[in-house]
């Protein structure tokens, strides 16, 4: 049994950013959704949220799990999808329940 251990893949992902203009993404699982202000990505380590504007995806290959973005990269946020939907989305999630 611990030689299963060993052979599951550990999760890994890079994100670098050059000059707020290129967003390149590894460990990328899927692209949940996209457009010219959000992107929204499945990584290893959780969702990814990337704002912006002007946008673009310019290569995505889920086989190597890369991502290239390009466009004005405002913000790269984490969120756990999980944790998310057991918060309620937020304050007025709370007062509704």
């Amino acid at each position: 049994m611990p030689e299963e251990k060993k052979s599951s893949k550990p999760k890994a992902q890079n994100l670098i950013l050059e000059n707020r203009e290129k967003l390149s993404i590894t460990g990328v699982i899927d692209v949940e959704s996209f457009n010219d202000e959000c992107v929204i990505v499945d990584t290893e380590l959780g969702v990814l949220v990337i704002r912006g504007e002007d946008l673009h995806i310019n290569k995505l290959n889920l086989d190597n799990s890369e991502l290239n973005i390009e466009g004005e990269i405002i913000s790269c946020e984490y969120s756990d999808s999980e944790g998310t939907k057991s918060k309620g989305f937020g304050f007025l999630g709370k007062m509704f329940k």
